[in-house]
């Protein structure tokens, strides 16, 4: 029988609840009345009302029990629009929290959805992180996390190459580099970057071509930006899976130079 147990790991259960504030019995912060209310508006059942009471009933009248019987018996679909409708709200009533452990929330929160929406791929968004105290920054960095979590990465692209712009400039000064023009390209600063990394570091070979190879990827990252993303009016955007692919090889570059050079990424 699948039960909610086995649907939700052991080990991430705890952060999940947390993330809504079940622990004790309560499910963000929901009324009895609001809490009809939120899956009515959000997926179109009635937690109050025959047939949809019956996906809430059997584990308790808690509002944290209603949910946790609610997930194992709706539809994975549901379940997943649920959740997401869940997060957003936690979100827009300033519910979220903030450093690693919320960072930990997001990621374990979202893997469950995925797996509910049948792709227990996410894209790892991990590396996209506010590194400076900085209100346009930090926003930037939820926009990105947004249009992920909604399921539409050729959406952020153009904001994805304005995060690395800003990223590979903040490098380039903690290495001493100087600021970086207003006009310098993506790839120019990458450029910078790389010759920087060198010269205080005994790279190996193979972790040189790497990082040097980056260069004209970030490139052809320009184009995708001007002429494939929401970035200007153009006419089409690069497929879900070629945005995924873009996303994955930023974030692993920017995990590997995290690694080679970690004590500029953490100043």
């Amino acid at each position: 029988m699948t039960t909610y147990e086995t649907l939700i790991h052991r080990r991430e259960r705890e952060l999940f609840e947390e993330a809504l504030g079940m622990e004790t019995g309560y499910l963000l912060d929901f009324s009895d009345r609001t809490f009809g209310d939120f899956f009515n508006d959000e997926v179109g059942v009635d937690p109050d009302a025959t047939p949809g009471s019956r996906l809430f009933s059997g584990r308790g009248t808690s509002k944290a029990k209603r949910l946790r019987s609610f997930i194992e018996r709706a539809q994975p679909n549901i379940v997943a629009r649920a959740l997401r409708a869940l997060w957003e709200h936690r979100e827009y009533s300033m519910i979220a929290g903030s450093g690693v452990r919320e960072e930990k929330l997001r990621e374990v929160f979202f893997r469950i959805v995925a797996r509910f929406e049948g792709d227990d791929q996410a894209i790892d968004s991990s590396e996209i992180e506010a590194f400076e105290a900085n209100e346009t920054l930090q926003e930037l960095v939820a926009a990105i996390r947004r249009d992920l979590d909604a399921g539409r990465p050729q959406a952020g692209l153009d904001r994805l190459h304005t995060y690395c712009m800003k990223r590979f400039a903040s490098l380039i000064q903690k290495h001493g580099g100087g600021m970086c023009g207003e006009n310098d390209p993506l790839h120019s600063r990458v450029g910078r970057y790389v010759r920087a990394l060198k010269a205080e570091r005994n790279l190996t070979e193979m972790s040189e071509r790497i990082i040097k190879s980056s260069i004209s990827a970030f490139e052809a990252m320009n184009d995708i930006r001007n002429n494939k993303s929401l970035a200007h009016d153009n006419q089409s955007l690069v497929s879900m899976e070629e945005a995924r692919f873009i996303y994955d090889s930023v974030t692993a570059l920017l995990r590997f130079l995290k690694t080679v050079d970690a004590q500029k990424f953490e100043d």
